[in-house]
């Protein structure tokens, strides 16, 4: 039986996309930015890629098999994480981008999003405790008063301790404006100007586990006399032991872990029910203005929803990777119409192939708008204000798209292998499940396409998609079916802003997401081919991937305008219960 293959860091391809599709050298030309010169860029990325591959791709598998266990209020990871996470943490990579007077290395949020690549392609399920701390630091660093930063930051930024997101609670869902959680003021005693916590979170991602030091849990909550719904949503910093006078962790606070959930996939992250205050002792500080925590939350959740993106392309490449690898070696049947008979290669099979490259130009298309996003997101942060829109344009597309397509290629990936990708001993099926949670959390994939049309929509009056959708649209006149999606893309956006009902709108938000970031993405993928000269070895697969999405998959996206404008009618012609049958 075939065994799990090994990861191999994609690290040229990962380069060109930072390159040609980040622009890390204009990033660079910033005083901010100044030290991510080519040599230090080139040096992280193959330092993670190795880092990841050697020391966290191993565990990959036994974390799926053995998963995350919770004794005696505690969670054990698999023999090796410790050891892992501590080595991650020595070697820096988890500082990146964190801020130099906290600790971090400075460097733009491209080459951490490159860090976080590389380790959830070796282990999406390890990786998501590191995305989450870098989460926390950003909404600390964005709304933590001097004293949290000064406390908190150094240890977040270096690794010792993590951080979580709480908003979750049973009865609330994704309408964090329902949550009952409760926070009331301490006016006396040691904890006074703090608040005590009461309340039970659900799908809390690595919110107990014995990696870190300390957890630094931020916790949306209502104040009492709160507004109602979400305007009256406040955020708290909640950590796991108390800090003593030297900084150091001292007492447990007053939560725990009730459970972790048994899941379809990411077996080895700790997915926890966490409650609060059991004992009306839990102690946690404001983050941020009294009834503004969810605006608080949502720094912290947009480079979330970033990072799951990059979740797609991190599942694609393993997936790719181990699909390729088989499709190699299995050998099954003659090449039809070929006058020799012998059993050749499934890679030499039409229909494999073509699920081969489809997967491989899926990929690198991702991975393009990935770090054009990313680009975006460092200009902004130097001051480009339409950069720092379009960039809050391209987080829904590909948070939803990058995912979705995630998706896909894993599920060709156990395609490929035929029967032996529905058996569990070969590893194809677990790219697959570790795949699947991706469009649901951090916002689901109908939250993100909702948010582009009705916030994102609006940007800029308009200005923040039009121009991003203009720039494709001049830079691919020599390709059709491009430049025609980004113009149907264009006209579509028009329609809904100016005519379609809100109802309308959202109906046909997903197949219009969907129809934006295949645009990006195939603009992305013919800025790195033309970044690439004829004598370049690179050349001849990025022109083959580029030239399958440009001929395939965007005539598909263009097929969505139907979809996407055929309104909500037909939706509410029955009555929901008529949908039982």
């Amino acid at each position: 039986m075939p065994i799990v293959s090994t990861y191999r860091p994609a690290t040229p391809d990962q380069l060109l996309a930072i390159r040609a599709n980040a622009g890390i050298a204009e990033i660079a030309q910033s005083e901010r930015y100044a030290a991510a010169e080519p040599d230090l860029v080139e040096a992280i990325v193959e330092g993670v890629g190795q880092f990841a591959a050697g020391e966290w791709a191993p565990l990959n598998r036994a974390g799926d098999l053995e998963g995350a266990k919770l004794e005696n209020g505690v969670v054990r990871l698999p023999d090796g994480f410790a050891e892992a996470y501590h080595s991650y943490v020595d070697q820096g990579w988890n500082a990146i981008a964190g801020s130099a007077e906290h600790g971090g290395q400075g460097l733009p949020f491209t080459l951490a999003c490159n860090v976080l690549e590389n380790l959830g392609t070796a282990n999406m399920a390890f990786n998501l405790l590191p995305m989450l701390s870098v989460g926390a630091i950003e909404a600390l660093e964005a709304h933590g008063t001097d004293v949290q930063q000064a406390r908190y930051l150094p240890n977040l930024i270096s690794g010792q301790w993590s951080g979580t997101m709480n908003l979750t609670e049973p009865q609330a869902g994704s309408d964090v404006g329902a949550l009952r959680t409760t926070a009331h003021p301490i006016e006396d005693g040691e904890h006074a100007g703090k608040y005590r916590i009461k309340g039970q979170k659900i799908y809390i991602t690595w919110g107990e586990h014995d990696l870190a030091e300390n957890i630094i849990h931020l916790v949306l909550a209502r104040l009492p006399d709160a507004p109602e719904g979400s305007r009256g949503i406040s955020l708290f910093l909640v950590p796991k032991y108390h800090l003593k006078d030297d900084g150091t962790p001292g007492p447990r606070n007053d939560l725990r872990c009730v459970s972790i959930e048994h899941k379809l996939g990411i077996n080895a992250s700790p997915t926890c029910v966490m409650s609060y205050g059991d004992n009306d002792e839990c102690i946690g500080e404001l983050v941020g203005a009294e009834n503004r925590g969810l605006a608080a939350m949502f720094t912290m959740m947009n480079n979330a929803r970033i990072n799951v993106g990059s979740q797609g392309v991190q599942i694609a490449e393993r997936a790719t990777q181990q699909a390729v690898a088989y499709a190699l070696e299995r050998v099954q049947s003659a090449r039809a119409g070929a006058g020799d008979r012998t059993p050749v290669a499934i890679s030499e099979h039409p229909d494999v192939r073509r699920m081969l490259v489809r997967m491989r130009s899926l990929t690198e298309a991702m991975r393009g708008l990935l770090y054009y996003t990313a680009g975006q997101v460092d200009r902004g942060d130097i001051g480009d204000a339409a950069a720092g829109a379009r960039a809050e344009v391209l987080v829904p597309m590909l948070k939803a798209w990058g995912t979705d397509a995630g998706i896909e290629v894993a599920s060709l990936g156990i395609q490929v292998h035929g029967g032996m990708g529905f058996i569990e001993e070969t590893g194809a099926a677990q790219h697959w499940r570790d795949s699947r949670i991706a469009p649901i959390y951090e916002g689901t994939n109908g939250i993100q396409a909702a948010d582009l049309v009705t916030r994102k929509l609006g940007l800029d009056d308009g200005e923040a998609l039009q121009s991003l959708l203009a720039d494709i649209a001049r830079e691919a006149a020599e390709e059709p079916h491009l430049k025609a999606l980004a113009g149907e893309c264009a006209a579509i956006a028009k329609w809904m802003r100016e005519d379609a009902s809100l109802d309308d709108r959202l109906a046909g938000s997903v197949p219009f997401t969907q129809m934006c970031a295949v645009a990006v993405a195939g603009w992305c993928l013919l800025q790195q081919l033309g970044t690439l000269g004829d004598g370049d070895p690179r050349k001849p697969a990025k022109h083959v991937t580029t030239r399958y999405f440009i001929d395939h998959v965007v005539p598909e996206a263009v097929g969505l305008k139907a979809s996407a404008t055929a309104g909500a009618a037909v939706l509410y012609e029955l009555a929901a219960d008529a949908l039982a049958g």
